[in-house]
C-alpha cells in the first residue's frame, strides 16, 4: 500500500521559543490542534536540505503525551523526506541514549522528548528538544531559526494514514509518496549498556557490588523516581552488576506521570531516598536520577550530600581510576559558570585547562569537539564526559563506583581527603520557583542597574558578624573559544574581595512563571568540614539584601534549598 502526504494549512502559537533545553509547556498546550505539529514542522524545516533522505533519532523518558508525539513525529517526518527513524522500544530513550545513538549511528540528529526533572502527568509539563549530529542539545543559532520559522509557520506536511507500532523491536518499511520511509524500534538500553562497558571496568564494579571473600558487599540504593533510567538501572546495576533488584533499586519502572513524584534528584525532592539511606546505616551510597537520565544525585552512608561542584571535582582529581580516560588521556575541565570553582582548583594543579561557560550543556560541546574538554559539570546536578555530548546520570554513579573500588574508601573520606588537600569551596543554591514573571524581571533590571552604579565596587555589605567587599559585577558574556559566538545575559555575579560571590539566574528550564536562582558559595582552606548552609548564611542574607528579592516577588523562603 503506497502512502500519501498531504499539506496542512496552520498558523503560528505564541511563545514557541526554545529554551536551555528544548520547549517545554503544560502537557495541555502540546495537545492543542495543531501546536505540537507547527514545532516539529519548524524543527525539520531548520534543517533545510540535509534533511532529504536523513535518518533521526526519536525517543524520550516516556512522561504523558510522549507516544501521542512519536505518532506525529512519524506522520510528519515521513512527508517531509526523512529516509528512516530509530525509536526506542516503546518510546523509550533516556538523554544520555539519545545521544550516544545519534554518534554511534551517525546520523543527522535526534528528537528527544522530555521536560527532563519538571513533573509530568497530564497536569504537568511536557518538552520537545532537538540534539544534532555531534549528538548534544541544538546550539542558540539552530534554536533561533526554529523559534523564527515558528512565527511565520504556514503549513506542514503529514501522512494522515500512516500507523506504526513501536511497541515491539523491528523493522517496519512504509513506501510515501513514492518513496521509502523505514522505522527501526530498538532496544532502549543495548547501546548504552555496549558504551558503559566500554568506559569502566565492569568486572570490578562486579566484585565491588557483590563483594568477595575479603570485603563484604558494597550496598548501594539506586533511586529511577520513576523515570527514564529504571530500564538502564535494571540492566546495569542489577543484570550486570549483581545489585540486589529488592533491595538495591527503587522506583525502577518508568511512569508517565513518574508516580505523582517531582523527578528532580536533589534533597528536596528525593526525601524519600535520603531519609531512607539516612535511618539504614547499611546503605554506603544513594543515588537518584532525573526523569530523562541526565542529572544525577550523590550521597554516602548516613546521607552524607554530596554538592555536583564537589562531584565534578573529585571525578576530575581521580579519573585515573576510569579505564576510557587511561586509553584517551584528559583534554580539559569545564563548568557552568554558577558552578563552585572546586573542580577549578584540581585543573590548577593537574596543569588542565579549564573553562567556565554558561549554563546550558550545549556550550561544551564544541570543546569537546575539539579535544579540549573531557570532563564537565553543572551545579544543577549534571555530570558528564567526552563519552557522548549530553550530562549522564548513570555515567557519574559508575564513576563513583569506580573510585570507590580503587581507593578503598567512604565517600564522606574521600570528600574530606579532597577538602584536606585543595580546600573547600562552600556552595549553595536557592531556588524560587514559579515566580511572577514581571515580578522576578523587576528583581533582575533593579540589580541591573545596581551593578551598573561606578561606585557599586569597593562597596561593604555585612551580615552575620561578616563583611563582604565588592570587588566585581557584571552581567556574564561567554565567548566560545573555537567558533567565537558571544553569548550574554547569563547571569548577573557579585565577586567580593574574600572569593565570596552570588549570583543571580532566571531558569529556562520552567513550564511556566519565572524560577529565580540565588547561588553563593565562598572558598575555605581549612575549616572544611563545617555545616554549609551555616557557612553560606551570611553571604546569602547580602544577596538577598542586594536583589530584594521579597519586596519584588513576596517570597519569604525559597522552594528548594541546594
Amino acid at each position: 500500500m503506497t502512502l500519501s502526504s498531504i499539506v496542512v494549512p496552520t498558523t503560528p502559537f505564541e511563545g514557541q521559543k526554545p529554551g536551555t533545553s528544548g520547549l517545554r509547556k503544560k502537557v495541555k498546550v502540546f495537545m492543542e490542534k495543531n501546536y505540537t505539529e507547527n514545532f516539529i514542522q519548524c524543527i525539520l524545516d531548520a534543517l533545510g536540505d540535509k534533511l532529504q533522505g536523513s535518518t533521526l533519532i526519536v525517543g524520550g523518558d516516556g512522561r504523558y503525551f510522549s507516544k501521542q508525539a512519536i505518532n506525529i513525529i512519524i506522520r510528519i517526518a515521513a512527508a517531509n523526506g526523512v529516509a528512516k527513524l530509530i525509536i526506542g522500544q516503546r518510546g523509550i530513550l533516556s538523554t544520555p541514549a539519545v545521544s550516544s545513538l545519534i554518534r554511534t549511528h551517525k546520523v543527522l540528529g535526534g528528537i528527544v522528548l522530555t521536560a527532563s526533572h519538571n513533573p509530568g502527568g497530564i497536569r504537568n509539563d511536557f518538552g520537545i528538544k532537538f540534539n544534532i549530529d555531534n549528538g548534544g542539545p541544538a546550539p542558540d543559532s539552530f534554536t533561533d531559526a526554529v523559534y523564527d520559522l515558528t512565527r511565520q509557520i504556514k503549513q506542514y506536511k503529514f501522512t494522515p494514514d500512516l500507523d506504526c507500532d513501536f511497541a515491539q523491536t523491528g523493522v517496519q518499511t512504509f513506501q510515501v509518496d513514492g518513496r521509502d520511509f523505514v522505522v527501526e524500534v530498538i532496544d532502549s538500553s543495548e547501546n548504552y549498556v555496549t558504551l558503559m562497558k566500554q568506559i569502566f571496568d565492569f568486572e570490578k564494579l562486579r566484585e565491588l557490588i557483590k563483594g568477595t571473600a575479603n570485603r563484604p558487599p558494597f550496598q548501594v540504593l539506586i533511586d529511577s523516581m520513576n523515570g527514564v533510567t529504571g530500564v538502564y538501572v535494571t540492566r546495569i546495576f542489577v543484570e550486570e552488576l549483581g545489585a540486589n533488584p529488592d533491595t538495591n533499586v527503587r522506583r525502577i519502572i518508568p511512569l508517565d506521570n513518574f508516580g505523582e513524584i517531582h523527578p528532580d534528584p536533589n534533597l528536596t525532592y528525593a526525601k524519600d531516598l535520603v531519609d531512607k539511606v539516612k535511618a539504614d546505616a547499611t546503605y554506603d551510597l544513594g543515588a537518584a536520577f532525573d526523569g530523562d537520565g541526565d542529572r544525577n544525585m550523590i550521597i554516602g552512608k548516613r546521607a552524607f550530600f554530596v554538592t555536583p561542584s564537589d562531584s565534578l571535582a573529585v571525578i576530575a582529581n581521580n579519573l585515573e581510576c576510569i579505564p576510557y580516560f587511561k586509553s584517551n588521556g584528559v583534554h580539559g575541565f569545564a563548568r557552568s559558570m554558577p558552578t563552585g570553582a572546586a573542580v577549578d582548583r584540581v585543573a590548577a594543579k593537574l596543569g588542565k585547562e579549564m573553562f567556565e561557560v554558561p549554563t546550558g550543556w550545549k556550550y561544551f560541546g564544541n570543546l569537546m569537539d575539539a579535544g579540549r574538554l573531557s570532563l564537565c559539570g553543572e551545579e544543577s546536578f549534571g555530570t558528564g564526559s567526552d563519552h557522548i555530548r549530553e550530562k549522564d546520570g548513570i555515567w557519574a554513579v559508575l564513576a563513583w563506583l569506580s573510585i570507590i573500588a580503587h581507593k578503598n574508601m567512604s565517600i564522606e573520606d574521600i570528600l574530606t581527603e579532597h577538602w584536606k588537600t585543595y580546600g573547600r569551596n562552600y556552595f549553595t543554591r536557592y531556588d524560587y520557583e514559579e515566580c511572577d514573571s514581571n515580578d522576578a524581571g523587576k528583581m533582575m533590571a533593579h540589580l541591573e542597574e545596581t551593578i551598573a552604579d561606578p561606585k557599586f565596587v569597593g562597596k561593604e555589605y555585612s551580615a552575620g558578624g561578616k563583611t563582604y567587599k565588592v570587588k566585581q559585577a557584571d552581567n556574564f558574556s561567554y565567548v566560545d573559544p573555537i567558533d567565537k559566538s558571544v553569548t550574554k545575559n547569563q547571569g548577573i555575579r557579585i565577586l567580593f574581595e574574600d572569593g565570596s560571590r552570588v549570583i543571580y539566574r532566571l531558569s529556562g528550564t520552567g513550564s511556566t512563571g519565572a524560577t529565580i536562582r540565588l547561588y553563593a558559595d565562598s572558598y575555605e582552606k581549612s575549616n572544611v568540614t563545617s555545616d554549609a548552609q551555616d557557612m553560606l548564611k551570611p553571604v546569602v542574607e547580602v544577596g538577598l539584601e542586594l536583589s530584594r528579592l521579597k519586596e519584588f516577588t513576596g517570597r519569604d523562603e525559597p522552594t528548594v534549598i541546594t
